[in-house]
């Protein structure tokens, strides 16, 4: 089913381009829109860059661009604002931010990759709105810009006009999403086959933030409970045996949490054992009562409950998708994927 607009031409998408860039934040998007065209979109994808001279990315490489920010003169179907690592520098650059304002004025949906939610943040474009980013950088979006509802666990979010992404290869999810609403889920589903990526992706990010820093404290006594629980997840935790290790009050122990930690002791150990938890699935072999056992889980029951919880995904398939590429399984992987 095609659902582009009928008596129109091909949809237009604008991809800014700026010196840092991260090339796959760019070029994934890109594939996305030109492999939509093999399977029935109609896309004419354009390269903008401020003056519309070529631009090295953050990997070194060189990017052309097709035309500059004042020979972008009619409407994009859509815009594409990709991110960078040095992005603290890029929301200083009024001029920057003036071009993606410009852009997003002339853009029917304005969607962003990863760090690039930071420049939209920065241009004012995201306030009052939901967004996402890349996992590592979601705490500083809400931080700097209070007035922007962060999701810290989404691939990707829509709100209004406005598309906000997670890191990097969610750019790719991302355009699926929108190749799916122009053209509908039999090119969206053909395309993610051609690049052998997840139409849908399981699970948020959650997944993928695993080593997670303890949090800062000045409290010595909370920071011996962190410690205690950070070093042996499988130990006994309980809210009892915390007030005991550092020597306070249950009522007081749960007052430090709430206040230095920003959630309860019993939800902080859950965390850290889930992140113990997937690190021995990621790198060991043991069988899920041994993983439950030595993480503090108890039962591989209870380890499942606080992966479907918290991130959306079984352990077996947590397993299976993060030990490996699948390049011993190419078989199994061939038949899921014409399937």
């Amino acid at each position: 089913m095609n659902r582009k607009r009928p008596g129109t031409g091909p949809l237009t998408v604008t991809v800014f381009v700026f010196p840092g860039v991260r090339l796959l934040d760019v070029t994934g998007p890109i594939e996305v829109f030109a492999s939509a065209n093999e399977f029935g979109g109609h896309y004419q994808v354009q390269i903008a860059s401020e003056d519309g001279a070529e631009v090295v990315t953050s990997a070194g490489t060189r990017l052309s661009a097709d035309l500059s920010l004042s020979e972008v003169r009619e409407p994009s179907d859509v815009l594409v604002v990709p991110g960078g690592p040095e992005w603290e520098t890029l929301i200083k650059d009024e001029a920057l931010l003036d071009v993606v304002r410009q852009l997003n004025e002339k853009a029917r949906c304005t969607a962003s990759v990863c760090t690039g939610a930071f420049l939209l943040a920065a241009a004012g474009l995201l306030n009052g709105r939901r967004a996402a980013t890349h996992w590592r950088h979601s705490r500083q979006l809400a931080l700097r810009f209070p007035s922007v509802q962060v999701e810290p666990d989404a691939i990707f979010v829509r709100d209004g006009k406005m598309m906000t992404s997670a890191g990097v290869s969610a750019g790719i999810d991302l355009s699926l999403a929108l190749v799916e609403e122009h053209y509908g889920a039999e090119v969206a589903r053909a395309v993610a086959k051609d690049m052998v990526v997840f139409m849908q992706r399981p699970g948020g990010q959650s997944q993928f933030s695993v080593h997670s820093r303890a949090p800062h404290t000045r409290q010595e006594m909370l920071r011996r409970i962190l410690d205690a629980v950070a070093e042996n997840p499988g130990a006994n935790h309980t809210l009892t045996a915390m007030a005991r290790t550092a020597g306070v009050s249950v009522r007081h122990v749960t007052r430090l949490f709430c206040e230095e930690v920003g959630t309860t002791p019993a939800r902080y150990v859950e965390q850290v054992r889930l992140e113990a938890a997937q690190v021995l699935l990621e790198t060991g072999d043991d069988a899920m009562p041994v993983v439950a056992r030595r993480t503090g889980f108890g039962s591989p029951e209870s380890l499942r409950r606080a992966f479907v919880r918290r991130l959306g995904v079984t352990p077996g398939a947590f397993r299976a998708s993060f030990r490996t590429t699948g390049v011993s399984t190419n078989d199994a992987v061939s038949e899921a994927i014409s399937a």
